[in-house]
């Protein structure tokens, strides 16, 4: 079991406890992963809703959509090896 202790911070109008990275990997937590508060007598709980399965690459060409995916962006105009 990994147990750390640190304080819980302003975080906007709410509060945050940020969970770092040794504790993460521990509880097999990344970005975006869903998580249930619950409030205890004696504290709270989080746990994870679902384990976010790694996709193999024939998924996410499979999710890939040119339309929102593809493309490149421009911020400014034209400069160096690309003016023709």
């Amino acid at each position: 079991m990994t147990a750390i202790e640190q304080p819980i911070l302003a975080w906007g109008n709410g509060l945050g406890l940020r969970i770092t990275a040794p504790v993460a990997k521990a509880a097999r937590l990344s970005r975006g992963s869903l998580v249930r508060l619950e409030v205890l007598d004696d504290g709270i709980m989080v746990r994870p809703l679902e384990r976010s399965a790694q996709l193999t690459l024939e998924q996410k060409l499979k999710a890939f959509d040119p339309k929102r995916h593809g493309g490149e962006v421009m911020a400014g105009a034209r400069v160096g090896a690309e003016v023709f």
